[in-house]
């Protein structure tokens, strides 16, 4: 893209140097020939070419510029770019959505007579995406303990292609030892993928830790408000660049340019607003885990979760989402959403007001009671994705909730 001359002009590898802000406001900060201080939004299907040698040259790869924004729209192109630059890869290809983004993952690197080795507990739609739909394609799926590094060492086989997991999960926080599984992975010849949704790289960097591949829904924090739906695959130029890309470019699970640019603008405040959740959500998971009636509270932050010290090594902050139980069952569960006044009832997490969701029902409920019950998602159990509102006001929620669930 042009730049008008009007703007920061960045040395080549500078912004591998920079902080997580400077990077979510600078990296990639590209200027057309108009000189626009925010960035601009093409929403063109298609672009032109001055001559029939310039399309020529283009399709065959031999000169640089868009062709269709199927797989080369510039807003897009910022996004990935930009998001590429926090999480330290290469190379980024932004999906239609968080699902896309693994579909996209999957096909990609996966082929008939592979291995795939996946975290028990995933997100209900990836569990679901694996065993019912990617298994119907010759590839054969292990599910394991995310945080038992020696069953997933010792389920590796010859066959085994990629390794799969979330760090923190959802809804239940557990972590996986990145690093362990990094040198698991490698030894065996396969890839591993993470998915950071949960802590963006304002709070861990899985590309540092030993990991290949990193997975976004960009729907969630990465955009921080909940206004548009996306998805984003990071790593290097071979895997992400050719092949994720390849996949993509054929299949044509897009981002749209509008959500690239939305995206683009919340990568603007993502430290910032990380490191508020954060605070707000270790305050709440302390305050929840001191009161009557409250079972048990899942949050890396807190000093009884079993994982704590391994999330103080591998994340610089613990995250937004605060899981925990109620005594009493569904039953309880239920009054107690029906009771908050400030919280919304949504499947969806990551944006500036406080959600909750009872995951046995919504999220994880397709996945089956067995397949629930073996990743330790009870029906007692609720999710928080805690906000920027006052925490002292999303405490006097909570405590009301839990007063008037009891009845």
């Amino acid at each position: 893209m042009a730049d008008s001359g009007g703007g920061p002009k960045p040395q080549a590898g500078e912004a591998a140097t920079w902080g997580v802000q400077t990077q979510g406001i600078r990296a990639a900060d590209w200027r057309s020939d108009v000189g626009e201080h925010s960035a601009a939004i093409y929403a063109t299907s298609s672009f032109t070419f001055a001559s029939a040698e310039e399309a020529a040259a283009r399709f065959a790869g031999e000169s640089e510029g868009p062709i269709y924004s199927r797989f080369t729209n510039p807003t897009v192109s910022a996004f990935e770019a930009r998001l590429a630059a926090l999480e330290g890869g290469t190379h980024c290809v932004a999906t239609a959505s968080g699902m896309a983004a693994i579909m996209s993952t999957c096909f990609a690197l996966l082929s008939a007579g592979d291995h795939l080795l996946a975290a028990e507990g995933l997100f209900g739609s990836t569990t679901g995406f694996l065993c019912n739909h990617l298994a119907r394609f010759g590839i054969d799926i292990t599910l394991v303990d995310p945080a038992d590094t020696q069953a997933w060492e010792q389920a590796m086989r010859p066959q085994t292609r990629m390794l799969l997991v979330e760090s923190p999960t959802n809804p239940l926080c557990e972590l996986a030892d990145i690093a362990a599984l990094a040198r698991i992975a490698h030894e065996g010849g396969a890839t591993l993928v993470v998915d950071n949704c949960f802590c963006t790289p304002a709070l861990q960097k899985p590309l540092a830790l030993g990991a290949d591949l990193v997975i976004h829904s960009a729907t969630k924090f990465l955009d921080g408000q909940g206004r548009c739906v996306g998805g984003a695959v990071v790593g290097d130029a071979q895997r992400v660049g050719e092949q994720v890309f390849g996949f993509m470019r054929s299949a044509g699970p897009c981002l749209s340019p509008f959500n690239a640019w939305v995206f683009l603008k919340g990568l603007e405040t993502l430290d910032l607003r990380m490191r508020a959740h954060s605070a707000s959500a270790a305050h709440l998971a302390a305050w929840l885990e001191r009161q009557p009636g409250v079972e048990r509270v899942y949050y890396t932050g807190l000093e009884s979760h079993p994982q704590h010290a391994l999330a103080c090594r591998q994340q610089s902050g613990h995250g937004a989402i605060v899981a925990f139980e109620l005594e009493g069952g569904s039953a309880r569960a239920f009054r107690f959403v029906n009771a908050l006044r400030l919280a919304s009832i949504t499947a969806n997490l990551g944006d500036t007001r406080t959600t909750v969701t009872h995951p046995a029902s919504t999220t994880h409920y397709r996945i089956g009671a067995q397949a629930r019950a073996q990743a330790g998602i009870s029906d007692s159990l609720l999710r928080l994705s805690i906000g920027l509102e006052d925490v002292a006001d999303l405490e006097a929620d909570l405590d009301q909730a839990l007063a008037a669930s009891q009845a």
